[in-house]
């Protein structure tokens, strides 16, 4: 598993010549409710395994959630299940709203 700053990912998606990445949130539904980047793909950590089928394992996948532990978690998981090429997003939505996105609410 790779880790990315919020200013790297913001920089990623950016960048029109590059693909973007799949933008996996795995928070609960009430924390995406309170603040979620733009363009993700939510489903909670719980649901990974019996969801993990949804997601293209040749994709850049960038595991989400509040602070980094849950996503860290889901990521060496996807890894496990053959997944190649998994990010971890450090400091999850704080560090994008502190970095990337100062009007993004936190909690």
């Amino acid at each position: 598993m790779q880790v990315i700053k919020a200013t790297e990912l913001a920089q990623w998606l950016a960048d029109a010549s590059r693909a973007k990445p799949v933008l996996l949130d795995v928070r609960e539904g009430w924390e995406v409710q309170t603040c979620a980047m733009p363009g993700i793909t939510h489903i909670p950590m719980r649901d990974i395994p019996a969801r993990a089928a949804e997601l293209d394992e040749d994709a850049d996948i960038v595991c989400i959630c509040h602070h980094g532990a849950r996503s860290m978690q889901v990521a060496a998981y996807l890894e496990r299940q053959g997944y190649g090429k998994v990010y971890n997003l450090t400091g999850g939505v704080d560090a994008w709203a502190s970095d990337v996105d100062p009007a993004m609410p936190k909690y």
